[in-house]
């Protein structure tokens, strides 16, 4: 009797930090589907049990969708209440935030909505009085406080439960999304710290934003669920499907965009991506969206905090700014990358990396110390978002929206015309200046720390300067002949809030090369599809300026800094090498390590095993005629013989292992022989030894190949891996080939 018969656990599962073999998961899904369409004729409960199967992927989605909408709409209420705790705390109830402590108090008025008896800044608490400068450095003194405490927390939880949740989680996903297993790094403490820590780090004031991490939070939520259904536990490859459609929901929860986030997911960040995952990443998006439209957390009955609507067409002649605005983002995207990733070398390659809390808690003190001063840099990412893109109306109290009106000025309240500047508009345009500057750097030195992070705020800033100044040249200057024809006095011509929209979507495509997915969440946004052409616009200008200083974006950038195996599917290969160029073993070289299909005692199998640190093994006929018979990989044959040494009686060392179907004439009275066929590949990818490297590159990055066998007329020369590939690949665009860690 073969003792393979019967299963024995952990075969067809790989180790960590390893890649998967696509074809073997899908072909090992479709052995199983098969089993089961013909069992379900049998009798009535394998029926039920085969329609439970087929709907077992909507029910993972439904509880995907859930499970992150609810944890969004919570992180969005925590990050509500923790960042005004830094300024201040209610009384009647101390987790009310600012806001939601003044809609409570009666004595609120419209003019002094920000002002109400039950919210008390510290110093007024303190000491009784909110006025001088003794309450103005107490404030400022617990701010930095707060802030520091939040860091902490955030660093030290991650370091001490989940180090797997720093960072914004996408390059990895990506990567593990490519068929790369990274064990634990979507684990459930992994998620629970991820959801504690983004709260705590976006609440202590760091130049971040929560859209990244809500990715990597839906992708544990989807890891979770996959857990409690066997055809996704066991099957690596369908596994990735279910993470294609959290990566979905994880964006339609960020930025409230469900569409958007299907696109994201196809565009950016999957790998295999069939129309099936289509429909239920849509499903996983809209159930999302639905959930935390439910939770309300902002009280508006918006998903996201700045979303708008905009009342005013755009002109023909504002497509320069916005191509303009496009040309910056490219620009700083393209900065950007270049130096976070040498700050993040730095960081890997020199002592600082050993420190992460002593930098986390250095950066956050010098980000709170430079912030409070601004009410721009004070306040989170997403309220400075949510005001930059704000359009302003009559009832609008920001400093952004002081200009001086028109005494005879009787219009509906959301069609106001240009007016001239106010002392308030001159003042936030220099402070906004100042918040830039702010930005631009600190964002540099804060992505990619040992925390939850994101990107987004530098864009909106830039581009609601841009706005204001367009506003004011027309209003000031609307006989030029470029205003002349659609702007003409006492009209509301220019949005400001529109380009700072523009500007956002165009440093954020500088900064991940995203371009339809980014207009399509822009878009759903606002609400409004007049702007999808500017957007396009933008987005397309940033790609291409952005695109001419280097082709990586910032999470392909952070993959090649960690050396993941990841063969990014944009990459082109144009030179003229064959698989014999690339193909191990080399000439100076020791021989392939190989196995026969009859000739090998256990123990040489186990001597060979603990010899080398090989995937796996090609099996040949016999050393000398080398013809190839298929391969086996190393995990499968360690498990294999182990479980046949404690199974299958009188299996000792001197045992012959056999790959044929029957076992080769024996000596008198030998060892019982070992019948390892079941774990035989017997079709293992090969191609022959003058196969141009640009069809290999194409075959592994088509098919997500692990290894493929090279041959000359059917005997084995050598084997090509996916880190081989990646290698010689490095080796002549001039990098270094020893960067790519992992297999």
């Amino acid at each position: 009797m073969d003792f393979l018969d019967e299963p024995f656990p952990d075969v067809g599962t790989y180790e960590d930090f390893h890649t998967i073999d696509w074809l073997r998961e899908k072909s090992r899904d479709t052995d199983r589907h098969r089993k089961i369409t013909s069992k379900s004729k049998e009798s009535m409960w394998e029926l039920i049990k085969s329609l439970l199967d087929a709907w077992s992927g909507w029910v993972v989605m439904l509880l995907i969708g859930l499970l992150s909408g609810t944890l969004a709409g919570v992180i969005d209420l925590a990050v509500d209440w923790m960042t005004d705790l830094k300024e201040g705390v209610c009384l009647s109830a101390f987790w009310y935030s600012h806001e939601q402590c003044c809609w409570t108090s009666n004595q609120t008025t419209f003019d002094d909505r920000d002002k109400c008896p039950e919210w008390q800044k510290w110093a007024e608490l303190m000491t009784g009085t909110s006025e001088g400068a003794g309450a103005y450095l107490l404030n400022y003194l617990l701010y930095v406080l707060w802030a520091l405490l939040f860091s902490f927390l955030a660093v030290s939880l991650v370091r001490v439960f989940a180090p797997y949740a720093c960072g914004s989680g996408i390059p990895e996903i990506k990567t593990i999304l490519s068929g790369f297993i990274i064990r634990g790094y979507l684990g459930k403490w992994t998620l629970l710290i991820k959801t504690v820590t983004l709260v705590l780090a976006v609440s202590s004031g760091l130049s971040l934003g929560k859209e990244g991490p809500l990715v990597h939070v839906a992708c544990c939520c989807g890891n979770l669920f996959c857990s409690l259904f066997s055809k996704y536990s066991k099957n690596e490859g369908k596994r990735r499907e279910v993470l294609s459609a959290a990566a979905a929901a994880g964006v339609s929860v960020a930025f409230g965009a469900p569409i958007g986030g299907v696109l994201f997911s196809l565009e950016e960040v999957s790998y295999y991506f069939p129309l099936k995952t289509l429909w239920r990443s849509f499903f996983a998006a809209l159930v999302a969206a639905f959930t935390l439209r439910s939770i309300n957390p902002f009280g508006n009955s918006r998903l996201v905090l700045f979303y708008v609507e905009y009342h005013t067409p755009w002109y023909m002649a504002e497509l320069v700014p916005f191509i303009l605005l496009g040309v910056f983002g490219g620009l700083w995207g393209a900065l950007f990358i270049r130096a976070n990733i040498a700050w993040c070398r730095r960081r890997k390659t020199t002592r600082l990396g050993r420190y992460p809390v002593l930098e986390v808690v250095g950066v956050a003190g010098v980000t709170a110390l430079l912030a409070f001063p601004n009410p721009y840099t004070r306040r989170s990412t997403s309220e400075l978002i949510s005001e930059l893109f704000n359009d302003c109306g009559a009832l609008e109290s920001s400093q952004l929206c002081d200009y001086v009106n028109s005494p005879n000025m009787s219009r509906p309240l959301d069609d106001i015309p240009d007016r001239p500047a106010g002392p308030g508009v001159y003042t936030a345009l220099w402070q906004l200046a100042l918040a830039l500057v702010f930005k631009v750097v600190v964002t540099v030195f804060t992505f990619g720390m040992k925390i939850p992070s994101g990107l987004m705020a530098v864009g909106a800033i830039a581009g609601r300067m841009v706005g204001i100044a367009v506003e004011q040249t027309a209003y000031h200057h609307h006989d030029w002949i470029i205003f002349r024809n659609w702007c003409r006095p006492g009209a509301d011509c220019v949005t400001p809030g529109l380009y700072a929209m523009v500007g956002a979507a165009a440093c954020l495509g500088g900064v991940t090369r995203m371009t339809v997915s980014l207009v399509v969440i822009m878009f759903e946004l606002t609400g409004g599809l007049e702007y999808i052409v500017p957007l396009m616009a933008a987005a397309v200008t940033s790609k291409w300026v952005a695109d001419a200083f280097g082709k990586e974006g910032i999470y392909e950038s952070h993959i090649q800094l960690n050396g993941y195996p990841y063969l990014d599917v944009r990459d082109e290969f144009s030179h003229r090498t064959l698989a014999a160029d690339v193909m191990r073993p080399r000439r100076s070289e020791p021989p392939l390590a190989v196995l026969t299909q009859d000739a090998d005692s256990v123990e040489e199998v186990e001597a060979l095993i603990k010899g080398t640190d090989y995937n796996g093994f090609p099996v040949v006929v016999s050393r000398e005629s080398e013809r190839l018979i298929g391969f086996v990989g190393r995990r499968d044959l360690t498990l294999a013989v182990k479980t046949a040494r404690q199974k299958q009686e009188g299996v000792v060392s001197s045992s012959l292992v056999f790959f044929t179907e029957d076992p080769p004439p024996l000596p008198d009275d030998p060892p019982p022989p070992l019948k390892l066929r079941r774990i035989l590949n017997l079709s293992p990818f090969t191609v022959t030894d003058h196969t141009p490297m640009e069809t290999v590159v194409d075959i592994f990055r088509k098919l997500g190949l692990r290894q493929c066998l090279v041959t000359r007329s059917g005997r084995l020369l050598g084997i090509i891996t996916k880190k081989d590939v990646l290698r010689h690949m490095a080796q002549m665009m001039d990098q270094d080939p020893e960067s790519i860690m992992f297999n």
